[in-house]
């Protein structure tokens, strides 16, 4: 049982005061671990007496370094020493191996803003070493707990409320790395005057990576502080080292995805070493390795006598559909190309004048019910558009919701180079679908959504023209204009009005219009007229 207290700033009767009396009640706990100012501008009198033995502190603490060059001549050794008795500076950075065999890493200081970096900051080289000194270990899983005083920027990507803090600007991009290479269990910070108890997140790429433990980050307030925000924290925890695996990577219902993402994706690619008692997760629908796109067989070995597959004759509409071509119900002046088994067509009501629809010509009702010949003509109407678009200077966002619809709808959109980035586009929808309970997943960008959603399964799917796709298994009511939601809120293009197609539909001469001036301009790129 350990203990984690925010900035103590020399109030030590305070602290250990209500250690006292935790332990009182409770029991003994094993440790007290300091994160962010341990000393403050007046604390002489009260450290003397610890300093020269005439108090003790109750529980072995250990603090680190100053963040601060005021407080800097209160730690001698720059490695780490005892200050008082039962008072440890753990040093400028390293790893704490309990004998129970926790691994504790900590960072002391501040980030460094100039090179040399002064004596109380941190800085890239040693952020670095720490990571390598670490990572450099067999089967190296994580740490259980990081200690640093700064926050780690964007901790609250995906995540609840940091209130008045903004994730976004507060703390250290160098820490953000740091936390992203050792993925504690645990990880205490402070600097901020605050209580912020994140939602845990994961810390693999799901259908990726093989499932592993997930941090909690915890940032506490200021000791003794008037507000009376959460200062000192209570927890337990089993050293990974003593965990079964299965009990180690268990998810809790309110895990979020990484809010390093951005970091995690820049990382050096390599196959994460699997622990000796760990089998390779076979829930995967994916093989990595080998046979790029293809569909692993359900009993794991290679089916050399395999047919090719048939083509087959897409089923009948049990009733009138609006997007079948020979259907009397479609629209056909909003239709701007026609190959020879899709077709191009104006959304209507759309989210922008060249909001476009990539439909199936015959009755298929997603993605993964399309033919061979089907599905290949799809992907040339992608290319053709990721080519008309870029040369407008945008980027195209697709996506797909096989639920509660008929007949495949693939909605294109376009959304301008410099209003956002991929990563911004992902990051929106992502944070919307946590906002909203809802499960989307990263999946590998040359990945085939038919190995992740079987025929019948309702989904919802968002394609970048990067090739980058997130996916989210409809296991119950989905919000039907999510989508549109998402591109149309004011992360994307900031068109909020324009989120629901029945309240943009416009009026006939002007649907023509609209259509004339697409066919025109994406004439130089449709390969119908070519083929």
């Amino acid at each position: 049982r350990r203990l984690a207290c925010g900035d103590v700033e020399g109030r030590l009767e305070a602290i250990f005061g209500r250690v006292r009396a935790i332990q009182a009640k409770s029991g003994r706990f094993d440790m007290l671990l300091c994160v962010g100012n341990f000393f403050g501008s007046t604390s002489e009198a009260e450290w003397a007496e610890y300093r020269t033995g005439a108090k003790k502190a109750p529980i072995p603490t250990f603090v680190l370094g100053a963040n601060n060059q005021d407080t800097l001549s209160y730690f001698p050794d720059v490695s780490g020493c005892e200050l008082a008795e039962n008072i440890t500076y753990l040093g400028r950075r390293g790893v704490y191996s309990g004998c129970s065999g926790l691994q504790i890493a900590y960072l002391s200081g501040a980030e460094a803003q100039q090179q040399p970096a002064p004596a109380h900051c941190f800085s890239a080289k040693d952020v670095a070493e720490l990571k390598t000194s670490l990572l450099a270990t067999p089967n190296f899983r994580g740490v259980d707990i990081l200690l640093t005083s700064p926050w780690p920027r964007d901790v609250g990507t995906f995540a609840n409320s940091a209130g008045e803090i903004d994730t976004k600007k507060c703390g250290s991009k160098l820490v953000s790395d740091l936390a992203a290479s050792l993925k504690p269990r645990y990880y205490f910070a402070a600097l901020e005057k605050a209580y912020y108890e994140r939602l845990p997140y994961r810390n693999h790429m799901v259908l990726q990576e093989t499932p592993q433990h997930v941090t909690r980050f915890i940032a506490l307030a200021d000791v003794g502080n008037t507000s009376k925000k959460k200062y000192l924290y209570a927890f337990s925890i089993v050293p990974m080292s003593s965990m079964e695996p299965a009990e180690l990577v268990k998810q809790p219902q309110d895990v979020t995805e990484n809010p390093y993402r951005k970091l995690r994706k820049g990382a050096p690619k390599g196959k994460a070493p699997l622990p000796a008692e760990e089998e390779p997760a076979c829930q995967f629908f994916f093989d990595l390795n080998k046979h790029q796109g293809k569909k692993r067989p359900s009993d794991g070995k290679e089916r050399g006598d395999s047919q090719p597959k048939q083509a087959k004759k897409p089923p009948q509409p049990t009733g009138p559909c609006w997007f079948c071509l020979a259907s009397p119900e479609v629209e056909k002046h909003l239709v701007v190309s026609i190959g020879t088994h899709c077709y191009l067509a104006l959304a209507k009501g759309g989210l922008s004048p060249d909001h476009v629809l990539i439909l199936p010509i015959g009755h298929y009702q997603s993605v993964v019910d399309l033919s061979s010949e089907v599905l290949e003509e799809v992907t040339k109407y992608k290319a053709a558009l990721k080519e008309f678009f870029r040369s407008k200077g945008k980027r195209y966002v697709l996506f797909e919701r096989n639920y509660r619809s008929q007949h495949l709808q693939l909605q294109v959109i376009p959304v301008p180079l410099d209003l956002c980035t991929s990563e911004d586009i992902k990051e929106a929808f992502i944070a919307q679908a946590q906002e909203q309970q809802i499960e989307l997943l990263e999946i590998p960008e040359h990945s085939d959504i038919a190995q992740v959603a079987q025929p019948g399964t309702p989904y919802f799917y968002v394609e970048l023209d990067t090739g980058e796709k997130l996916f989210h298994r409809i296991r119950g009511r989905f919000p039907l204009q999510f989508g549109r939601e998402v591109l149309a809120s004011e992360a994307l293009l900031a068109r909020p009005e324009r989120a629901d197609w029945r309240q943009c539909a416009a009026q006939r001469p002007e649907e023509e219009a609209q259509a004339r001036a697409f066919r025109r301009e994406f004439e130089p790129f449709d390969f119908s007229l070519r083929d």
